[in-house]
């Protein structure tokens, strides 16, 4: 990605680690990039949901929630799908009721969460399509 290129995926949402909008993978685990400090980061390996793609091909989280509409307006979308690419790379295999508990932490105010978890399963399973 060109140095000049912003990164506007994550989010602010409520600046208080509460809502997760904000996520990012630091070193492959899911945080809130509103709580960190950037001294803290240092020697840190960041991953934005810019980062998640590759060779213009969207990875499997992002392409299961295209598939599987797990968005409504959109705001939620690239921390979830942080959220979701750390919980399948800790548990590849979840079950539905794993995926609700790993995703807790993200809140989606249009209320998208059964096609959200949906996307996350079939990215789990290597799915296409809806």
């Amino acid at each position: 990605m060109p140095a000049d290129q912003a990164l506007t995926g994550a989010k602010p949402g409520c600046e208080m680690g509460s809502c997760g909008a904000c996520s990012v993978l630091v070193d492959g685990k899911a945080v809130y990039s509103c709580l960190l400090l950037a001294l803290d980061m240092q020697g840190k390996k960041i991953t934005t949901v810019e980062g998640l793609a590759h060779d213009d091909r969207l990875s499997p989280v992002q392409q299961a929630m295209v598939d599987h509409d797990g968005y409504m307006c959109g705001f939620c979308t690239p921390g979830f799908v942080i959220s979701i690419t750390a919980l399948l790379k800790e548990h590849p295999n979840p079950t539905r009721a794993e995926v609700q508990t790993g995703l807790a932490g993200n809140l989606c105010r249009c209320g998208a969460y059964d096609r959200i978890f949906d996307a996350a399963l079939a990215a789990a399973k290597g799915e296409k399509g809806a």
